[in-house]
């Protein structure tokens, strides 16, 4: 049986994101001098430039320019990467144990705004799957207690903004798609990226020593190739598929492909939640790949 294009492009996302997750750090904590992982951010912007350019030729260089468009684009664009910027920031002032259980549950956001406003349905298997899959992705994101800074709340508001930001984001890549193509939005999302490069710079402290050499931002740009051409799959993903399937897949499979790597790559061995949270993901991603693949329908109930 073929695979549906949305189905491909969906597991092609956690193949590379989960390598990226796998491997990111590399450059920041493995090799001496470092590489800060605000530099990192200015390189990822840098190297979805190719990813936009064969973005662009697919739709024979011509984004489109009206102001909804736009619109669109840039807020598909600096909703997550501005995301990114601010978990930087949040890192350094709130225990990372309490953040990436709130941060990682956006794929909640998605849903809610994808069945109230674009009426997006699923079978009752598939809705089974979708609700496994948050518990999935919490377990996933669970991490032990560490000696993180705790300085004031305001951390824990930024945590719950970055939530809403990529929540949001993968619902504006679904609800944009009567006003601009997918590749469109690549377009846009790469100027954002960099548009937010000088934040990032502002970001990091040049007095500590940085590895300059290939180990360094060479490396990193390696890595972070394969974020951006998972951003380019992803974009593809919500488009041809429901983002209430692909959102939370994506979530929930991701973190799986990098815990494996992690374990192969440093023996790092995923804890009691994680690997409870790993067998739940298979089992959710399972029953919605099934139940969009033998066919759509409504929850009973819904309409």
């Amino acid at each position: 049986m073929k695979l549906p294009r949305w189905l491909v492009y969906t597991l092609a996302v956690p193949a590379l994101w989960g390598a990226w997750g796998a491997l990111t750090e590399l450059p920041e904590k493995w090799i001496a001098p470092p590489f800060p992982a605000t530099l990192g951010y200015t390189v990822w912007s840098l190297t979805m430039i190719p990813v936009a350019l064969y973005a662009l030729d697919k739709i024979s260089w011509k984004p489109e320019l009206d102001l909804r468009s736009i619109s669109y684009g840039c807020a598909v664009g600096f909703s997550g990467a501005a995301g990114q910027l601010m978990l930087f920031w949040v890192l350094t002032r709130g225990p990372a144990y309490i953040i990436f259980p709130i941060i990682c549950l956006s794929p909640a956001i998605t849903i809610l705004f994808s069945v109230a406003f674009l009426r997006e349905r699923t079978q009752l298997i598939g809705t089974i799957g979708i609700l496994l899959s948050l518990v999935a992705i919490l377990l996933l994101s669970i991490q032990q207690p560490d000696k993180s800074p705790v300085q004031g709340h305001i951390w824990l508001v930024a945590a719950i903004g970055i939530f809403l930001l990529w929540g949001l984001q993968a619902y504006f890549i679904k609800s944009s798609a009567n006003s601009i193509s997918p590749e469109g939005l690549l377009f846009y999302m790469t100027l954002t990226g960099i548009a937010l490069s000088p934040i990032a710079l502002l970001m990091t402290d040049f007095s500590h020593p940085i590895n300059r050499g290939f180990m360094g931002g060479g490396l990193t740009a390696l890595i972070q190739s394969l974020n951006a051409w998972g951003c380019l799959f992803f974009v593809f993903a919500v488009r041809f598929g429901k983002a209430i399937i692909v959102v939370p897949m994506v979530n929930g499979l991701f973190p799986v492909v990098t815990i494996i790597l992690s374990l192969l790559l440093y023996r790092t061995y995923p804890s009691g939640p994680n690997l409870a949270g790993m067998l739940v993901a298979v089992v959710a991603i399972l029953l919605m790949a099934v139940d969009e693949v033998r066919g759509n329908g409504a929850i009973p109930g819904t309409g």
